[in-house]
């Protein structure tokens, strides 16, 4: 069996993965071009349905109140840490559908990168709410994609079943949180643990690389 390229699961919805996306693609640009992007993100009513109904359960966990407090405190020391000023988003009733699907879309227009970018920035240093298919479209637009086909991303038959898809993917790679980092049996889950990941994906690539001369 061919082994499964590295890959890292982020989502627009946790401010751990913003830093993440962001310490990767400032301090290891090398490994963010190497490796696979895939989201994840709780899905709504309606594939939350479809994935149970074919056995596929994600570890989704709401936050008490002193976590939220906590993560809250953690994400401002953490910002700081790396000059950036974070702004907690306004979206009481968040539908990720909205946002990540617009990314598979935008992935397979080669404007994914530039979608994870815009749409971290929106919601993180903005506290603009990606739910918002307006919002959305906007960001499209912002990259140069079509805003409409963007922004209704979330209601194409087609890409929704992808998302499903996308979401079984996580499910059977084990991911329970993000940001989550795997390369080969090896996984790291947590901003803290990108430097573990890229250390490993790095050896790699160096010993296939001397394998080649």
């Amino acid at each position: 069996m061919a082994r499964k390229p590295p890959r890292w699961y982020f989502s627009f919805g946790s401010p751990y993965s913003w830093l993440a996306y962001r310490d990767l693609t400032a301090r290891y640009p090398d490994v963010a071009d190497a490796i696979e992007w895939r989201p994840f993100w709780e899905p709504d009513d309606a594939h939350h349905d479809d994935l149970e109904s074919s056995g596929v359960r994600l570890p989704y966990v709401e936050l008490s109140r002193e976590k939220f407090l906590y993560v809250l405190q953690d994400i401002r020391r953490l910002a700081v840490e790396r000059d950036l000023r974070a702004v907690w988003p306004v979206d009481r009733s968040p539908n990720w559908e909205v946002s990540h699907l617009a990314y598979l879309v935008a992935a397979d227009h080669g404007r994914g990168r530039q979608f994870v970018d815009a749409t971290y920035r929106a919601r993180w240093q903005e506290g603009l709410d990606i739910s918002s298919p307006e919002v959305v479209a906007g960001i499209g637009a912002g990259i140069g994609l079509d805003p409409a086909l963007l922004g209704t991303a979330w209601q194409d038959p087609e890409v929704r079943t992808r998302g499903l898809e996308a979401l079984d993917a996580s499910y059977r790679d084990g991911v329970f949180g993000v940001p989550y980092f795997i390369d080969g049996y090896q996984r790291f889950w947590g901003v803290d643990r990108l430097p573990g990941f890229v250390s490993e994906v790095r050896h790699r690539m160096a010993a296939a690389t001397a394998a080649a001369r």
